[in-house]
């Protein structure tokens, strides 16, 4: 038998049960009193959600709204031969769309880390989901001319998605601690991988399935709503610190100035951020680019003709998108089982796995570019490999930053990697490659073998840029131990003054009573 807030009786429940409240806490469960009433329907239904809200019905919600974000981040990239003919756009001009998005993304992203330290995390989650999906939802019914309006929706998705990504990993962080957080981190990050894949896969299959390209914006949206609505019922809003060693002992509030401060003074921060950088410059590179890459070097094989209808093949989006969600599901689990493992050897595993991870990628993607004038499966092939190294560190990067970074700070630290990430990353990349591909056209006689080398020549940045991120990861590993000590140092520094000044109060309580006796 279990007792509501308002003193009913829950029918089904023994008398060892307990019943976690609105605020997070659990109360036990009582014997059986006369002086309570059955509850009603509505508190019965409010009861059953409670009991809900488990952590790992929460990390799955979270797990599953991160899907979302991602696969409506790359349903454009899906369709984006079929939206470069639409709104008849150059290279640069389609490499825009991720551009903007990304740059409204990133400046937002500090800002919802702020909130996110400070307040219910679940309601502005829940709010980003249903605002950005709303978005999508309009921009699928602008017209060819307005081609500038269409890309002003991309940047107030990325608006409403800053929010989900700035804040998301830090409940899980309050959820779990060291390897149950390693894990449930890694099946989150997993939706990066995933749900790139699957919006190519959406935005492909919706495109053939409507004959129209723009319903492949119409189908997102709808799970977005549902995903927000799951979050508000069933993801609980655990005190910020709760699952680490102080047990939500620190409650103390720093301004954002000194929050910023002491990250830039985290050496072990900075460079894993600089890495994430890296990774995003290439990510975001290649998640716009490859599919039309690719469609270009069959051109060049002539086994395809030039696309000249409406609606284009999708093959080589539907194909990268099934390689994408592969490589992702196992490089997560690969570098999650690796990272566990060279635990057990050295305690820099963390940045050391990403670091090796990072430079065997940047060997299989130059592959890319050379074999794919002949072959395309064995641009696949590289493809496979170096994605599959590439994903490895994306849930070890956050599981760095829950090492190095206290509690309280970690919404804004989030937020900001997300921000240097971004910055530094993919908000220019697409439009650079597109640009530094248009510039390569323009200097030489325009040819469907030039149009493919041109884009090859722009992409092949990204293996650079790949090698400098993991030389990143190489310095993380030099400072890691050193602010890792640091950050837990600061818990019993917190515990201590705490209890200090609750052993002085105490002590003025009984002084002041025997005053008065």
């Amino acid at each position: 038998m279990c007792v509501e807030s308002d003193g009913c009786e829950i029918e089904g429940c023994s008398s060892s049960d307990e019943v976690r409240t609105l605020s997070g806490s659990m109360s036990p469960g009582l014997k059986s009193n006369p002086d309570l009433h059955p509850c009603k329907p509505g508190q019965k239904f409010r009861a059953a959600l409670l009991r809900c809200r488990s952590p790992a019905a929460a990390a799955g919600i979270l797990s599953f709204g991160n899907v979302l974000n991602y696969m409506d981040r790359y349903t454009v990239a899906g369709v984006l031969l079929d939206i470069q003919r639409h709104y008849d756009v150059s290279d640069s001009g389609i490499g825009l769309l991720q551009t903007v998005f990304i740059c409204s993304f990133m400046v937002a992203a500090p800002i919802f880390g702020y909130l996110g330290d400070r307040f219910n995390r679940k309601v502005i989650l829940s709010c980003g989901i249903f605002f950005w999906s709303i978005v999508t939802l309009s921009s699928s019914f602008i017209g060819k001319e307005y081609y500038w309006l269409f890309v002003l929706s991309r940047g107030l998705v990325g608006i409403g998605e800053s929010s989900y990504s700035s804040i998301s990993p830090t409940i899980i962080g309050d959820l779990f601690t060291n390897n149950s957080r390693t894990m449930m981190l890694s099946v989150f990050y997993l939706a990066i991988p995933l749900g790139s894949g699957l919006g190519y896969i959406l935005g492909s299959s919706a495109k053939v399935a409507a004959g129209d390209w723009h319903w492949a914006l119409r189908v997102s949206p709808l799970l977005g709503i549902t995903a927000g609505t799951l979050i508000l019922l069933f993801v609980p809003e655990p005190k910020r610190g709760s699952a680490d060693q102080m047990g939500g002992r620190i409650k103390t509030r720093t301004s954002w100035l000194c929050d910023m401060k002491a990250l830039a003074k985290n050496r072990s921060y900075v460079f894993s951020s600089l890495a994430s950088a890296a990774v995003s410059f290439a990510t975001g590179a290649f998640g716009m680019w490859i599919p039309l890459y690719l469609a270009r070097a069959q051109v060049v094989q002539k086994t395809v003709e030039p696309c000249t209808k409406e609606i284009c093949s999708s093959t080589d989006s539907l194909i990268f998108g099934a390689i994408t969600c592969v490589t992702g599901l196992l490089g997560v689990v690969i570098g999650a089982a690796t990272t566990r493992l060279c635990r057990q050897k050295t305690e820099r595993a963390d940045p050391l796995v990403c670091a090796v991870s990072m430079l065997g990628s940047a060997i299989f993607i130059c592959l890319i570019f050379v074999v794919a004038k002949k072959s395309i499966v064995g641009a696949y092939v590289c493809i496979f490999i170096g994605e599959t190294l590439l994903f490895l560190n994306w849930a070890i990067t956050a599981d760095i930053l829950m090492f190095v970074v206290i509690p309280t700070r970690r919404a804004t630290a989030v937020a900001f990697q997300s921000f240097t990430s971004h910055l530094l990353g993919d908000a220019g990349s697409p439009y650079l490659i597109g640009l530094i591909s248009d510039a390569l056209q323009q200097s030489y006689a325009t040819s469907a073998l030039w149009r493919f080398l041109s884009l090859g020549y722009a992409l092949m940045l990204c293996p650079f840029i790949i090698v400098l991120g993991g030389m990143f990861f190489l310095a993380t590993a030099l400072f890691f131990l050193d602010d890792r000590d640091k950050a837990e140092k600061h818990f019993f520094e917190v515990h201590h003054m705490k209890f200090e000044n609750c052993k002085r109060n105490e002590e003025a309580a009984s002084c002041v009573l025997v005053a008065s006796l």
